[in-house]
């Protein structure tokens, strides 16, 4: 639905991963996951040192490794860094990474998959040690994915997987993005209650973390609808949110102007359902709409506590980033991971809202 330049220096031979190499590191480097509620650290663990536009400031543990014992570096490239979501993704790996000696460098495609393209190719250009991305196009990224294949270069997705083919992925880690889509339709059915009614989908097409949301939340619909005769939902129509408050508003506008009517909006993301919101507190239609959106963002469950926002299916963008920190540190050490790592989701409605401490 959950988007900076970091720099440190590596010892490794370039495309070859020796049996020396998987030895510097000990399996009591790697810590379980923590399967956490919606908090970016543990209270006994130090939180993750923040991602700000430009060069890192982080002083992770890393910073004071003394240089031979660095280990690496692994670049990371999110979607966007103006989605807290993928901010909070990028800290956790860093500041896992950083437990067991490796740096890391992590930049955003800002939604242009050919900016992301020249991001992996200079990371390979660094000779890190892997690459992790969060796809600006899940097909268009697929050809950079390859030249690292050629490389040696292990390759590792986060929140939004490749769909190009022949580029070869080690392991994708992500929110159960299907299932997620499937809860949102249930908050949906709850929100309409027996009158049903017409419903539009904000969608983004490029990112199949988005394309799986909408999938689950028509089949939902669809079962939902099947030999009813009265108060069926009826998806009348799906327009661009492209996951922004801007592009959000602008959709919600247009759906009122052609569906005037319409009684819920599934907002694939949190910035795009706020936009939505806008339009509607605008057009004075914000109490005949109800709206579902996807991630769990703090202000996204504020706009849920204040009755803004329906619910969320919430996400958990600190356990992406720290189960692909992991993830990578195995992989190195030469063990076989699982080609997908799905972390589920859980539905925030507003009595979660006004019993978190956490919201104002």
């Amino acid at each position: 639905m959950r988007y900076d330049d970091r720099r440190f220096a590596l010892r490794y031979c370039h495309g070859k991963r020796t049996m020396s190499h998987r030895t510097l590191f000990s399996r009591s480097t790697f810590l379980p996951l923590l399967i956490l509620s919606g908090c970016l650290a543990s209270s006994n663990s130090p939180a993750p040192a923040p991602i700000t536009q430009g060069k890192s400031t982080t002083t992770s543990p890393a910073a004071a490794t003394p240089v031979a014992e660095r280990k690496g570096t692994v670049g990371v490239s999110v979607l966007t860094l103006s989605n807290p979501f993928f901010k909070v993704i990028g800290e956790n790996i860093t500041a896992e990474l950083a437990k067991a000696g490796y740096e890391t460098e992590v930049v955003a495609g800002e939604f242009d998959v050919a900016k992301q393209r020249d991001q992996v190719n200079d990371f390979l250009a660094k000779k890190v040690v892997a690459i992790v991305l969060c796809p600006c196009n899940s097909r268009g990224i697929g050809p950079v994915i390859q030249v690292a294949n050629q490389a040696g270069i292990p390759v590792f997705t986060a929140d939004i997987a490749c769909l190009a083919p022949d580029a070869k992925v080690v392991s994708h880690i992500a929110t159960d993005n299907l299932g997620g889509g499937r809860q949102a339709a249930e908050a949906m059915i709850e929100a309409l209650g027996e009158a049903g009614g017409k419903v539009v989908i904000l969608d983004y097409k490029d990112a199949e973390s988005c394309i799986l949301r909408v999938q689950g939340f028509k089949e939902v619909v669809a079962k939902y609808n099947a030999g009813r005769a009265s108060g069926q939902i009826e998806i009348v129509a799906e327009l661009p949110g492209d996951g922004k408050k801007d592009m959000g508003y602008k959709a919600a506008e247009d759906a009122l102007q052609a569906h005037g009517d319409m009684a819920g909006i599934f907002a694939i993301n949190d910035p795009s359902a706020l936009g939505a919101r806008a339009a509607l507190e605008k057009a004075g239609k914000a109490d005949q709409v109800k709206i579902v959106a996807f991630d769990g963002q703090p202000e996204g469950k504020q706009a849920i506590k204040e009755g803004k926002i329906y619910a969320d299916p919430i996400q958990h963008p600190d356990q992406i980033g720290i189960q692909t920190a992991q993830s990578i540190l195995k992989y190195l050490e030469g063990e076989e991971l699982p080609k997908e790592q799905l972390i589920p989701t859980g539905l925030y409605r507003q009595a979660d809202g006004l019993k978190d401490p956490e919201l104002k």
